[in-house]
């Protein structure tokens, strides 16, 4: 390339990357981008944005299966297997494409390449052909994202042992399946394989599912997921697979009890890694613990001039953190007054099964453990009148304030569209919002979002419709 020195060089072009590039652009610094697989990373090609085109496949079969509820007919409900899975490629496809014209746009410079750090200031880039070339950036931000864990024993192979790249893409429809693990990755995907048909057995090695949940919706959820027909297996290892000609045996274990289990295909969800190797980190004296780079609250590493951000820096592993970490980033670095650390407390997180499930701030362990005196409220989907009507009457809103302050705390909640609400307490959060501005708040009615402001009431017993 003609030019070979910038502001800001960006590695990894997932929603952390793309997103401070731009940020980076807009504030009139020389920006370029190094990917060396597909703009948009993870997220938009094999993660947050396909698997939510898979389950809106799910819902709507779910969907479709009531029909008689509400006075339809739906018979001889059948899903095409190729088509669904075709539908979300394309839905990840056109999102990728609106990112490299987003990079087109702002005017920074793309390369596809694997890049090296060269010391200070510095990238070596390995293009597709094995040229090799440098460029020089003042500032680079490592945004490399991260891959599935693996342990021992329980290697994906792509076949019968699948990461969710394999999950998204079956090439038939598993008449049984086995996720080993019940974070959201697991717990989605548990969703839209069971949604579908298969029998679908999950196992968690902690002593409940979506363990960094609130206690109280982890046990409401798994109370709906095994109405729908799951079997799930909490405080529970799998020691081993043994792989057959077109099925999988487990071996699972709990104290006092083991046994196995054998199924068409197994889904790996336990964790994730970053990706920190062939970077040249250790050369340049980065810290690197349990394969996720240490930084600091502006996302620096230690080393002038080299940060990092997003899911190669550790946990909450989701999109949205990363590109506000990008943001922030970019915003330190170009001396933007005003900007603040990211406080961990106040990202929402969702997982997008059926039913949904949203939360954001402290669960009610984490306040009693901070030594918080805290004030609860809940409210049932079953109380809502837009519940009702939708036949959506499963699931409830928790709200957990600070009996002193009226602090929000956090929030809580499992049912229909709650992965759209949780913003509401999420802004709330971030403007320090008290119990007082909540409930002189005038929500809409009918709406689901009548439950949020129910809920609040309850915590200081006022509730209006239970």
């Amino acid at each position: 390339m003609a030019d070979t020195n910038f502001d800001i060089a960006v590695i990894g072009a997932g929603p952390g990357g793309y997103v401070a590039a731009s940020r980076a652009a807009q504030l009139g610094l020389k920006t370029v981008i190094v990917e060396r697989e597909h703009l948009g990373g993870i997220c938009l090609n094999w993660g947050c944005i396909p698997t939510k085109a898979l389950l809106r496949t799910a819902e709507l079969y779910h969907q479709m299966g009531r029909a008689a509820e509400f006075g339809l007919a739906c018979d001889n409900l059948r899903f095409d297997l190729a088509s669904v899975v075709e539908r979300s490629r394309k839905v990840a496809a056109k999102l990728a494409s609106g990112v490299a014209y987003l990079m087109k746009k702002n005017k920074i410079a793309v390369i596809d390449g694997e890049a090296k750090l060269e010391g200070q200031g510095k990238i070596a880039i390995t293009g597709k052909g094995d040229e090799l070339s440098t460029i020089a950036a003042k500032h680079i931000i490592i945004a490399t994202g991260a891959r599935a864990r693996e342990l021992p024993g329980l290697e994906a192979d792509g076949r019968l042992v699948w990461t969710y790249k394999q999950a998204m893409v079956p090439p038939a429809f598993p008449k049984s399946l086995l996720v080993i693990g019940s974070g959201a990755i697991g717990i989605e995907f548990a969703s839209f394989y069971r949604t579908l048909g298969a029998e679908v057995t999950v196992v968690e090695m902690f002593d409940r599912i979506l363990p960094v949940e609130d206690a109280e919706i982890s046990a409401l959820a798994r109370k709906a997921f095994v109405k729908q027909g799951m079997t799930i297996h909490t405080g529970t290892t799998v020691e081993g697979l043994v792989r057959h000609a077109d099925s999988v045996t487990a071996r699972l274990a709990k104290p006092g009890l083991t046994g196995e289990l054998k199924v068409d295909r197994v889904i790996l969800a336990i964790g994730i890694t970053g990706n920190v190797e062939g970077l040249g980190l250790e050369e340049q004296g980065v810290k690197i613990d349990k394969g996720h780079i240490g930084v600091d609250e502006w996302c620096r590493t230690g080393i002038p001039g080299l940060y990092a951000i997003g899911d190669v820096v550790g946990p909450p592993w989701l999109a949205h953190k990363a590109s506000h970490e990008g943001v922030l980033c970019v915003e330190k670095i170009a001396g933007v007054e005003n900007i603040h650390p990211l406080d961990k407390t106040s990202v929402p997180a969702c997982t997008y099964s059926t039913p949904q499930i949203a939360s954001v701030g402290l669960t009610e362990e984490a306040a009693r453990a901070g030594g918080r005196a805290i004030k609860i409220g809940r409210f049932p989907c079953s109380a809502n009148g837009k519940a009702i009507a939708l036949g959506e009457t499963e699931g409830l809103i928790k709200t957990i304030f600070d009996e002193g302050t009226g602090e929000l705390l956090g929030a809580h909640m499992i049912g229909a569209e709650v992965t759209e609400l949780i913003q509401g307490f999420a802004i709330a959060k971030g403007l320090e919002t008290t119990e007082a501005e909540l409930i002189t708040t005038i929500f809409p009615h009918p709406t689901l979002s009548e439950m949020m402001y129910e809920s609040v009431l309850d915590a200081y017993g006022r509730a209006l419709h239970i």
